[in-house]
């Protein structure tokens, strides 16, 4: 159940972790300049000053985060993460009429590296030749001939920054509301980004018990 709080939405709480529901518009972690200190581990840190970053979501993006409430804990999710043990799933809707992947299940696969776009950082570009490898699984859920817009799930099984924004430009279906890699008309489409970290899935690292939350979006 979600608990409201000083400035965030605590999902839950133990003497491990923090699950947070992070609004769109929000930094996850201070920026560069005063006008860029608010943000949710601020937020956080102020109920919880022993809570530590554990990974980050774009200030665009909304969703579910993860808190340590130690270092050590901090390390077992950090390792968990960069082993692919928690399990992320989000929602986007996009532009356009996105075509279901031709598999047995409906997910399809995204591997498309991904480099920094020097010139024009912090923008990111797909790049065969300097990109790390990068990879979003993908399926449709349903498409609203009215709107002209297709809502999808996203795994992505590799971190990279800005990975499924840049993933579905690349694919030809921009998400609605991205300021960064979509058309100007389909930035228009939406007053914010429509992506949502919706579920997380982890093993808790005191107990051992699988844990899953989610988080419905707000579109």
């Amino acid at each position: 159940m979600t608990a409201l709080t000083t400035g965030f939405a605590l999902i839950h709480a133990d003497d491990s972790l923090l699950v947070l529901n992070k609004p769109s518009g929000l930094l996850s972690v201070p920026g560069r300049g005063e006008d860029k200190q608010d943000c949710l581990s601020r937020r956080v840190q102020h109920c919880y000053p022993e809570a530590l970053i554990v990974h980050r979501l774009d200030m665009a993006t909304s969703g579910l985060m993860l808190m340590a409430r130690s270092p050590a804990i901090q390390r077992v999710l950090s390792q968990s993460f960069e082993q692919r043990e928690i399990h992320k799933t989000y929602l986007a809707v996009v532009d356009g009429c996105l075509a279901p992947a031709p598999s047995p299940d409906g997910w399809g696969l995204i591997d498309l590296p991904i480099a920094a776009d020097w010139p024009r950082r912090p923008l990111r570009i797909i790049d065969a030749a300097l990109g790390k490898p990068s990879q979003t699984r993908w399926r449709v859920l349903a498409f609203d001939a009215a709107t002209n817009s297709t809502r999808v799930a996203l795994e992505p099984l590799t971190g990279r920054s800005h990975q499924l924004r840049v993933h579905l430009q690349a694919l030809g279906h921009p998400i609605l509301g991205d300021q960064l890699y979509a058309p100007e008309a389909v930035q228009a489409r939406s007053a914010r980004l429509l992506l949502h970290a919706s579920r997380l899935q982890l093993t808790h690292p005191a107990s051992g018990h699988r844990l899953t939350f989610e988080s419905a979006p707000g579109f």
